[in-house]
């Protein structure tokens, strides 16, 4: 199953693996800069399905992905075992291994946690549909993506990238990221997992997210909870000094960084 799945991997000679789950639409590129900082660790950098360069792994479900990314952590992983880490999509992701596999979790670092789903009503459902053939035919439009690069504040030398990733993605695929993002609930178990969880939230998040990292606060047993100030949905490349910091305190087990908040 993982042989589709392109994976991008550094360091195999360190001792201790990290593995990095980029957001909905991305692909592995959002971690250009943690790649440059955590060379002393080995790291593994896959494009989700229907993503980057497994676009044509289809269809792509959390569900799915999740069990991808299970073999391969199994496979390729130091000890069969990671720290990992995702934004997004990618955080969702984390938490369906965390309620499959948690065995092959050292520590995990999630983002922009979407769980406080809205009710998936028919009006809701309808909505959504609406919503997205709306964005479809846009979607690829330059004043699109750099709007949307605005958004995220993602840097404009980016933007080839983005466009690349946002080009790739076709309607009927991006109609299931939507949907299986959107309508993502909370995996049953989690309240059984004792992995060490830091679930954070950029300051500047919607009030849906920061509600999300409140919900995973309550169910996590062994999570700690943080909110970046001044910070959108995708900080590790708005900031990537204080996310690296974070991240590199978080699975050494050492003290955050003091411009973090706490959520209580």
């Amino acid at each position: 199953m993982i042989m589709n799945l392109y994976v991008e991997e550094k360091g195999q000679e360190n001792a201790e693996t990290i593995l990095f789950l980029h957001g909905g639409g991305m692909a592995g590129w959002m971690w250009k800069e943690q790649v440059e900082v955590f060379k002393d660790y080995h790291l593994i950098i896959p494009d989700l399905p229907e993503h980057g360069k497994s676009i044509d792994i289809k269809p792509f479900t959390i569900e799915g992905a999740a069990d991808r990314i299970i073999d391969l952590i199994r496979a390729m992983a130091k000890g069969g075992k990671a720290n990992l880490v995702g934004i997004s999509l990618g955080a969702q992701i984390i938490l369906q291994i965390l309620s499959k596999s948690p065995e092959v979790v050292d520590h995990a670092m999630i983002s922009g946690t979407l769980v406080h789903s809205i009710p998936h009503t028919e009006t809701f459902l309808k909505l959504l549909d609406y919503l997205i053939k709306v964005y479809q035919p846009v979607k690829d439009t330059d004043f699109f993506i750099k709007a949307n690069m605005r958004t995220y504040n993602i840097p404009k030398n980016l933007f080839n990238e983005f466009k690349e990733s946002t080009y790739l993605i076709k309607p009927e695929s991006l109609d299931r990221i939507l949907h299986e993002n959107m309508l993502f609930h909370m995996p049953k178990g989690l309240n059984h997992v004792d992995v060490p969880v830091l679930v954070m939230a950029g300051g500047k998040e919607y009030k849906v997210i920061k509600e999300s990292a409140q919900d995973l606060m309550e169910v996590l047993p062994n999570a700690t909870g943080i909110t970046a100030p001044k910070l959108g949905h995708v900080w590790n490349i708005e900031n990537p000094d204080l996310f690296n910091r974070v991240l590199r305190r978080w699975i050494m087990d050492e003290n955050l960084p003091e411009e973090v908040s706490f959520i209580k």
